[in-house]
């Protein structure tokens, strides 16, 4: 898969995955950033798991890419979360 591709895969996965995380963007850098991190995440689970990973730019690689990136959103809201000392 070219780089173009692979970047265009990133930001449709980011944008998708932060309008089902928390309803809004993150930002333009940070959602292809989070979007290219999660298609990575999200290939290597998927073939860890015995299935196909991103194979091009289709409909099964965009589904890998958007779980991938929201799992990557859940742990990154996670860390990032501010945190409250009582």
């Amino acid at each position: 898969m070219s780089l173009v591709a692979f970047v265009v895969l990133g930001l449709i996965a980011g944008f998708v995955a932060s309008k089902l995380v928390n309803r809004s963007g993150e930002g333009f850098v940070l959602d292809v950033t989070l979007g290219i991190v999660g298609s990575v995440v999200g290939g290597f689970l998927f073939r860890a798991f015995g299935s196909t990973g991103v194979s091009g730019l289709n409909l099964w690689s965009l589904l890998v890419s958007v779980s991938g990136a929201v799992l990557v959103l859940v742990v990154f809201h996670a860390v990032m979360a501010p945190r409250s000392v009582a």
